[in-house]
């Protein structure tokens, strides 16, 4: 993308909640450097901010790594604080902290109290709370901004055997079109994106590669890379989506288009007749 800048993100100060996993955060960070912006990189943990962030700096794109657990009001302050020191005025906020372990998995009837309120936690509170303090800064200078998080394909259609962090999801974009309406009159725009499958470190800890998988489910017939959601966000963060608030964005290659009974050609599984199936593809 270059150094020339994206539509309104030069001299100002984008916020990365959860920016060190080495997946779409980073991918995150890397994108709105490089278009301008003064990145501040957040994550708990500081390994991570070594392996993934620094790197960033290190290649001279203004990026400051803060470790802060963005799940606390300590670190949500730790991090507003950064954002006050950083270079340009307070602008933007990425939400991407949440995700959920393998161990998370599981049918709905065995979900327990501590299960359901560690997803929400991580997916929604989250969110919420670091969003409504940036929010409060902007409001108090009377700045403009724009906040985008991290939803997914779980939170917009079903998440079976993934309840909770389905749900969470669900409820991160109601928050989402909510904030939206508040903010609107300050000149803060509150949007998401919903990626489907996506290669990223925490999804490789269950899904394998499968070329053939990706084909029947997914209709650009593979998964996301991180670049491609960051574009997303990069979209939502910037200038060029001045006028769009309240959305969220499937950036799911048309996942969600593909009914489950749809083979790797899109045609029905139903279909037993190959003449019939050549004549509707050809």
């Amino acid at each position: 993308m270059g150094h020339n800048g994206f539509p309104g993100l030069q001299g100002r100060v984008i916020i990365v909640s959860g920016a060190g996993g080495g997946g779409i955060g980073t991918a995150v960070t890397r994108m709105v450097a490089e278009a301008g912006a003064t990145v501040v990189a957040v994550s708990r943990s500081k390994e991570n901010l070594g392996t993934h962030i620094e790197p960033l700096a290190a290649e001279g794109l203004p990026v400051i790594a803060v470790a802060a657990d963005a799940s606390t009001d300590d670190g949500i302050a730790t991090v507003l604080a950064h954002a006050r020191r950083a270079e340009g005025e307070l602008y933007g906020l990425v939400n991407v902290a949440g995700g959920a372990a393998p161990a998370t998995w599981m049918p709905a009837t065995r979900v327990t109290r501590t299960d359901w309120r560690a997803l929400f936690a991580q997916n929604l509170e989250t969110m919420f709370f670091m969003s409504q303090a940036v929010a409060a800064e902007l409001t108090t200078h009377r700045l403009p901004g724009s906040i985008v998080s991290i939803s997914s394909i779980s939170g917009m259609n079903t998440a079976p055997f993934h309840i909770a962090y389905g749900t969470a999801k669900a409820a991160l974009v109601a928050a989402t079109r909510t904030l939206a309406v508040e903010l609107a009159q300050y000149d803060i725009r509150v949007n998401a994106i919903a990626p489907g499958v996506t290669e990223t470190p925490a999804s490789r800890a269950y899904v394998g590669e499968d070329p053939e998988r990706d084909r029947r489910a997914i209709a650009m017939g593979r998964r996301g890379r991180p670049r491609e959601q960051a574009g997303a966000v990069l979209f939502l963060l910037s200038e060029l989506a001045g006028y769009i608030t309240g959305q969220t964005l499937l950036v799911d290659g048309g996942l969600n288009l593909k009914w489950t009974h749809l083979g790797a050609d899109h045609t029905s599984l139903f279909l037993e007749d190959d003449a019939f199936r050549a004549a509707i593809t050809h």
